[in-house]
């Protein structure tokens, strides 16, 4: 009996023409009077499939994880194990679990949790919501996952749970080429276009990698691609109109811009409305991927780069300082930030410059706006991020090499 299950298990591999890697484990044996194509399938279920990058669900792991919110509905466990790099088909399993019904994904949830039989039952049961939102790298991370996944193993699941999040990704664009923060039905700040916290930008990419036709994306119907095109072709007007002036120099851009008039506007308390060097770097090297651009877009990014370089901040560097922990809200802290004087520092950027002025600004809970970090509470001290060397790789590598391609390209530039 053990030779005949070997002698067929070898089956398998002989007939189906591949020699793979595979766990005794995982191994589906099979008679040898099954087609071809069942054969292929049982040796494609046991292959090992490659890593895919973790980084972009970053973000959404760390507030699931490390900052509270009771109104979850699935919430964290203290020693909530994750899964590996390499555990790709557990991973996707979860990213489909947590899809809603209209194609997109509620934010700040860990895509790879592994969850209880409990837990698994709390997100099915939310499936029906339509609390989708784009913040903190949201979806266009699991629609980007969910790609590279199908170009290893196209699963006919995958492919529909990837095509889904890609059509809501289209479907929640603006008509001018922006996109709010979250969708469907917006409120407030949240209806802004969004660059904050990878919004806009994240979207673009994906749209971008599908547009392009990149390894990960070939999978992809030319109807979807076209759209693609078209969105990006779009996004782009509509980054060049959000682009802020002082004068008739192009500068940064904002966190947010109106949905109506492209003007800079304030978000949550905290956030005023000014120029911020980390989302005008994500916004640059998005632009910075075209090796044609044309002379807005060539503009755009000059303007910007030499506003980066006007701002950054020289002979000083964030410091952590012990302090008794407290419990906030939101999270707990055992230090405090201050920034102090260091000439050997690398350059660092303030998260908000005030318009007009350039003055790095701070706010707190009351929205009261601030000319040093000392000024507004510990809470905001610790729970945002308020200096960054943001821009520094775009400025110091990046930008020069896309500059000599395109000029290498271009003569008359």
């Amino acid at each position: 009996m053990l030779r005949d299950c070997l002698r067929n298990a070898l089956a398998i591999i002989v007939l189906s023409g591949i020699v793979m890697k595979v766990s005794f484990c995982d191994i589906l044996i099979i008679e040898k009077r099954c087609d071809a194509g069942l054969l292929q399938r049982a040796v494609q279920n046991a292959e090992d499939l490659k890593p895919i990058p973790l980084d972009r669900f970053g973000s959404s792991a760390h507030h699931w994880r490390d900052l509270r919110d009771a109104s979850r509905f699935v919430q964290a466990r203290p020693d909530q194990p994750a899964y590996a790099p390499n555990q790709v088909r557990e991973i996707v399993a979860n990213i489909l679990l947590f899809q809603r019904d209209n194609g997109g994904w509620p934010k700040d949830y860990d895509m790879t949790a592994v969850l209880t039989a409990d837990q698994k039952k709390e997100v099915l049961a939310t499936r029906s919501r339509s609390d989708t939102s784009y913040d903190n790298d949201n979806i266009h991370s699991q629609v980007d996952y969910l790609a590279r996944a199908i170009a290893q193993v196209d699963e006919p699941a995958w492919r529909l749970a990837c095509e889904r999040g890609f059509d809501f990704l289209l479907a929640s664009q603006y008509p001018h080429g922006g996109f709010p923060q979250r969708f469907p039905n917006p409120k407030d700040f949240h209806a802004h276009i969004t660059f904050n916290d990878g919004v806009m930008i994240g979207i673009l990419n994906v749209l971008e990698d599908a547009a392009d036709g990149a390894a990960h994306f070939r999978w992809l119907d030319e109807g979807r691609r076209q759209k693609a095109r078209e969105a990006v072709r779009r996004g782009v007007d509509c980054i060049l109109k959000c682009q802020i002036r002082e004068g008739e120099a192009l500068t940064g851009w904002c966190q947010q811009h109106d949905e109506m008039t492209f003007e800079p506007r304030p978000a949550r308390t905290f956030e005023l409305a000014s120029l911020c060097p980390q989302d005008t770097a994500g916004i640059v090297r998005f632009l910075i991927r075209s090796r044609q651009p044309s002379p807005a877009v060539l503009a755009s990014v000059e303007g910007a780069l030499v506003w980066l370089n006007r701002v950054k901040l020289l002979g000083v560097r964030v410091e952590k300082v012990k302090a008794p922990r407290e419990e906030f809200l939101r999270h707990s802290a055992d230090f405090d930030v201050t920034l102090v004087a260091d000439p050997k520092a690398r350059p660092l950027w303030a998260r908000h410059y005030e318009i007009g002025s350039n003055r790095p600004v701070f706010a707190g809970r009351d929205g009261i706006k601030r000319y040093a970090l000392a000024e507004i509470e510990r809470e905001r001290r610790t729970g945002t991020a308020w200096y960054g060397s943001w821009p520094l790789k775009l400025i110091e590598t990046e930008y020069p090499q896309w500059r000599r391609q395109v000029e290498g390209k271009s003569p008359s530039l």
